[in-house]
């Protein structure tokens, strides 16, 4: 008898012991995949657009330099411009759960439009100002 009510006390404190381990174990184990957030999807209208758009800027410089209309380190310092707007752009998608806000999204364009009008500038292809009563017309820029 005595055998007995030792070996039910050694399975009640192995037990008591066992369950609050075990649970720890449990928690931390699945700790990271209950506390990780799911990857920022980057499939917003504007984040779509805008990223559209500096692929065709990025083309148009990539043409140029092709072209010989433009230099290769002006076609660096163009690509680098564009990154940086892509980057940007995609940190603030990440910041926001993918979205942009509206103030941002409209300064990123005008970021990559002022890279386009350089590009347009340097290829000749630029807005012209003047009526040409002067003698010519000159880039605006």
């Amino acid at each position: 008898m005595r055998s007995l009510k030792t070996l039910r006390t050694a399975a009640l404190t192995t037990l008591l012991v066992a369950v609050p381990l075990a649970g720890a174990y449990a928690a931390g184990h699945h700790k990271g995949a209950l506390d990780a957030s799911e990857p920022t999807d980057m499939t917003g209208p504007r984040i779509t657009g805008l990223i559209e758009q500096v692929q065709g800027v990025e083309q148009g410089i990539t043409d140029a330099r092709q072209a010989n209309s433009i230099s290769t380190s002006e076609a660096q310092r163009l690509h680098l411009r564009a990154a940086h707007i892509s980057q940007a752009a995609e940190r603030v998608a990440g910041a926001d759960h993918g979205r942009i806000p509206a103030a941002q999204y409209h300064d990123l364009l005008r970021r990559l439009d002022n890279v386009n009008q350089k590009l347009m500038v340097d290829t000749g292809s630029g807005f012209l100002m003047g009526d040409g009563s002067d003698g010519g017309h000159y880039p605006n820029g």
